[in-house]
């Protein structure tokens, strides 16, 4: 039958790429082992000629965590493959076990690459890809939500994907409302998700946040601490030189280069003027939650409708 090797550390692609290769051979049975757990023998146990001649998928995950002894077991298979056998191994990545991937590589194995998805864009086309495999479409801004959302954990993020494409309405796009929807009461929501959508504009949005955030257990002063501090970076960032690069720009501002591209972007619906009154509305609503006020929660709410009236 042959040999895959999965290369990449993203566990979800994987999984998907172990599974269906098994689907693809209805019937085989599968053998599915973990490197870390394996004692000597074990693999060539494994992958032992059947007395009965059936069709064997023999999956070895995380082989760069094999011992060398274990390591010869694949060189020796690998000089005498199992035509009824189809084996397949993930390595994770990075230099250990890399000269038995060489190895592996030497005798034309199918690859699959399974690496793992860091970068917002990545997430994007992640996101993007479930959709269209789903048969569904999504918004920019639902995209960008669900990994403001959920981007920290890829299979949470598939799983999301998934369960908007089956509980949104056929046939409708999917916004960033539904997003939204979709996380309340379900994942904890932070102060920087209020921040954000504050400082989009997007007034409905933020304040369900808001209440999720609330609801959730975020501090009422941890979401003006946001809200203040997302309006600083906006501060520092509208000073700076629109020709510079962000990795310039990260150590003079002191932030991140991911935080000044988005300051970068929502400034682009602020002035000066809404800037400052924007400062003022959160500055009132600390004040207030730090007892200026009898309900500190109409009070931020308050402040956030002052701030997207701004945008």
């Amino acid at each position: 039958m042959g040999i895959t090797l999965l290369q990449g550390g993203e566990p979800l692609l994987a999984d998907r790429a172990i599974s269906k290769i098994i689907s693809n051979f209805q019937g085989a049975t599968v053998t599915q082992l973990i490197a870390s757990e394996l004692e000597l023998g074990g693999i060539t146990d494994a992958l032992a000629p059947s007395l009965f001649g059936d069709t064997r998928i023999v999956v070895i995950k995380e082989i760069q965590d094999l011992a060398a002894e274990l390591g010869e077991e694949i060189t020796t298979y690998l000089a005498s493959e199992d035509e009824g056998v189809e084996l397949v191994l993930w390595h994770k990545g990075g230099v250990k076990g890399r000269a038995l991937v060489e190895k592996i590589k030497k005798v034309k194995p199918t690859l699959i690459a399974c690496d793992v998805i860091k970068k917002d864009g990545e997430k994007a086309d992640f996101i993007r890809a479930e959709f269209k495999r789903l048969g569904r479409s999504i918004s920019t801004e639902a995209v960008q939500a669900l990994i403001d959302a959920l981007g920290s954990d890829i299979r949470e993020l598939g799983g999301a994907c998934s369960q908007l494409a089956a509980d949104v309405l056929a046939g409708k796009l999917i916004d960033e409302t539904d997003v939204v929807k979709f996380q309340n009461g379900r994942i904890e929501t932070t102060g920087f998700n209020v921040a954000d959508a504050a400082l989009d504009g997007k007034r409905e949005i933020a304040l369900i946040a808001l209440r999720n955030a609330l609801a959730t257990g975020t501090d009422p002063v941890l979401i003006t601490s946001a809200l203040a501090g997302s309006l600083r970076n906006l501060a520092k960032v509208s000073g700076a030189s629109r020709g510079m690069k962000s990795f310039d720009l990260a150590g003079p501002l002191g932030l991140a280069p991911w935080q000044i591209d988005k300051a970068r972007r929502q400034l682009s619906k602020w002035t000066p003027a809404s800037l400052a009154g924007a400062v003022v509305a959160v500055a009132q609503a600390d004040a207030d939650i730090k007892g200026a006020a009898a309900d500190p929660i109409h009070s931020l709410e308050r402040a956030i409708i002052a701030i997207t009236s701004r945008v």
